[in-house]
């Protein structure tokens, strides 16, 4: 089965069109975008494209696009916890309806799919073909063919929503999106959106579609302009925005995967939000549960951000990395000597607090810390610079690297003074992956891996041009994403 290049994180892969942006969709504030034709298109005849990366299995609907004339009379594709689901109803009928077999559960990959209408098909199971990644799924649990020449509800003068059932107002898109295309008129088949990479066969890989043929109700939104979100790039049939703004607009793309926290390693009591760049934790105290990012690497050097959003005094969170063979585990340890764990040598994390004037403490693996004079207070923004290679770390806030334990000022850039060397990370074999964890009910953060969920004031780029920090990054290190990973990690 051909795969998404970006499940396998560091696989050389050098597209020829690349995507610049995406749009992340937070469900619980209710993003999604809006359009009502003016007139009718092709309703028998059509293709709906894009590329996708999943935040959370939901057990409730995951709206990719919906166009619906009323309760009972819709065709829309969504994920419905690990499946697919596609369907139009007619008067309360399933009309035309199929459900993957096939589960899809992971939500730190992008994926492609295409859904291939044709009613006008002289063969029944030909009028309704999903496919994912450039190959057709044909094993289903539901598979109700369309009737010949049926009309569907797609390319009505009903409203169109991307990332919403518009009937019920609810099932909001939880991840991101990129690539959304549909075509008015024409059954097309995933090679016109997509083709496998000619060094890896097996990696399938968006190109450009711009050349395409749209029609009458067709549209093609790249997200590339952040003052006017539901443009579309074909043509005239731009979307309404709602509840999406300008730093919704992701460099996280089906061309470039960049990290974001692993929520399949948490329990309920941590939220995600975001894109699953934002964390908090609800209800829960002593959760104290190392929560990793989506991949990490055992070589490189690597940077990233996170903003402090906490806002109680006593509401701890924990930001720094752990060894990946620990994913998920509980930290050990109270509140007076934080997350650490001596056997598995992980749990490397600076602390942050609401309103609390007193410093900062640095924990390191191995059950050793230091506190210091600096501050990590809500939203000041905690600078990570990990040197894999050199086997050394530092830590900084709002622009400013942690001295040393002997006082000095610690400087990336020259591998002078870092806050741990080669003592603390205690193993060069294990894999390392940025993670967060937190102390008692309430605390919470925002991670910046390069497409902050957050506004800043400046933007800042790593040596090969990717990221937007609010920092400079330190020369020779890199934000995390597939690129950068696949060339220095």
């Amino acid at each position: 089965m051909p795969i998404n290049s970006f499940l396998y994180p560091g696989a050389k892969v050098t597209p020829a069109y690349e995507v610049a942006n995406s749009l992340r969709f937070n469900k619980a504030s209710s993003d999604y975008l809006t359009r009502t034709p003016s007139g009718t298109g092709n309703r028998r005849t059509w293709t709906f494209s894009a590329w996708v990366k999943r935040s959370k299995i939901h057990s409730v609907g995951d709206q990719i696009f919906q166009q619906s004339h009323s309760e009972g009379n819709y065709m829309k594709v969504y994920f419905y916890a690990n499946k697919i689901y596609w369907r139009g109803q007619t008067s309360e009928a399933n009309s035309a309806y199929i459900v993957t077999n096939r589960l899809f559960r992971d939500v730190g990959a992008w994926m492609h799919i295409v859904a291939r209408f044709d009613s006008t098909n002289s063969t029944a199971g030909d009028r309704m073909r999903l496919y994912i990644n450039g190959v057709e799924e044909t094993s289903f649990s539901t598979d109700i063919n369309p009737s010949l020449n049926y009309d569907s509800f797609a390319n009505t003068t009903n409203a169109i929503d991307v990332g919403r059932d518009n009937v019920n107002n609810g099932s909001y898109f939880d991840g991101y999106m990129a690539e959304v295309c549909m075509v008015d008129g024409q059954s097309l088949g995933p090679t016109s959106f997509g083709e496998f990479d000619e060094d890896s066969p097996t990696i399938w890989k968006p190109k450009d579609v711009s050349g395409l043929t749209f029609g009458t109700n067709g549209f093609y939104l790249d997200f590339e302009d952040s003052s006017s979100l539901g443009n579309d790039a074909a043509g005239s049939n731009n979307f309404t925005v709602n509840n999406l703004t300008a730093t919704d607009q992701s460099t996280d793309t089906c061309t470039n995967n960049a990290l974001v926290l692993n929520p399949l390693s948490a329990n309920a009591s941590y939220v995600f939000s975001e894109g699953n760049l934002a964390v908090a934790i609800n209800g829960v105290n002593n959760e104290k549960k190392a929560i990793p990012s989506t991949f990490g690497s055992s070589s490189g050097k690597w940077y990233w951000e996170v903003k402090n959003t906490s806002s109680s005094n006593q509401n701890y969170i924990y930001a720094g990395f752990v060894d990946a063979d620990v994913i998920g585990q509980f930290i050990t340890g109270s509140q007076s000597n934080a997350p650490y764990d001596a056997n598995n040598g992980y749990g490397n994390f600076i602390q942050g607090s609401g309103t609390a004037s007193a410093g900062i403490g640095i924990y390191k693996a191995g059950n050793s810390n230091y506190n210091t004079s600096t501050t990590y207070l809500t939203n000041q923004i905690g600078m990570f610079a990990l040197d894999l290679d050199n086997r050394k770390a530092w830590f900084g806030v709002n622009g400013t690297w942690i001295n040393d334990a002997s006082g000095n000022t610690g400087n990336p850039a020259t591998g002078a003074n870092s806050t741990w060397d080669s003592d603390d990370l205690i193993s060069t074999d294990k894999v390392w992956m940025p993670a967060t964890a937190g102390y008692y009910s309430g605390p919470s953060c925002s991670y910046n891996f390069g497409s902050p969920p957050y506004a800043i004031s400046s933007g800042n780029t790593d040596d090969n041009g990717y990221g937007n920090f609010e920092y400079d990054v330190p020369a020779g290190f890199y934000s995390w994403n597939t690129k950068n990973l696949a060339e220095f990690g």
